[in-house]
């Protein structure tokens, strides 16, 4: 049987503040800068799920809906969302921090998946994901659709074989 981790246990949260050199000719925090922490985090996350060695294995669409200004404070969350033989999900939220004035918005969110690997390189199993609460089982349920959808666009799939997806805009078998 196949070794069972909580997600809460892959749970991190980073923090970082937006200083000059992080940001562009408008005072906001460049988005390569962002997507670098993200990863960093995702990494974290994955690793604490399979106490094993990760690498990135693709990023999905990364929305970018608040800009972050110069002396925000950022912070991310992070959590594996599903693992499947080596590979996991991870869904990073990111939250922007005007401290003088008080406020906050979620700035930016994403899906990061990676592979645990072995000395050599190698992929190696991870432990199964169990979600305890209702957005941790949201988010579950959906990564199988999210893994195929990632395949196909890839061309490591043949989208007929995509079952999850043929459910979702009803296509029919060739």
């Amino acid at each position: 049987m196949r070794k069972q981790k909580k997600v809460q246990e892959s749970y991190v949260i980073m923090t970082e503040l937006v200083l000059p050199n992080d940001t562009n000719t408008l005072n906001n925090l460049m988005g390569g800068k962002m997507m670098h922490w993200m990863d960093i985090v995702s990494a974290i996350s994955a690793q604490k799920h399979s106490n094993r060695i990760v690498v990135t294995a693709s990023v999905d669409n990364v929305s970018f809906s608040e800009s972050i200004k110069l002396g925000n404070v950022v912070t991310l969350e992070a959590k594996v969302t599903r693992a499947f033989s080596s590979s996991m999900e991870v869904h990073i939220v990111v939250f922007a921090e005007d401290i003088p004035s008080g406020r906050r918005v979620k700035s930016n969110e994403a899906f990061f998946t990676f592979v645990a690997v072995d000395q050599s390189g190698r992929a190696i199993d991870v432990p199964e994901a169990i979600p305890e609460t209702d957005e941790e089982l949201r988010l579950y349920e959906g990564a199988l659709r999210r893994r195929q959808l990632r395949l196909v666009l890839a061309g490591r799939m043949k989208p007929s074989e995509a079952n999850e997806l043929r459910s979702i805009f009803d296509l029919k078998e060739e």
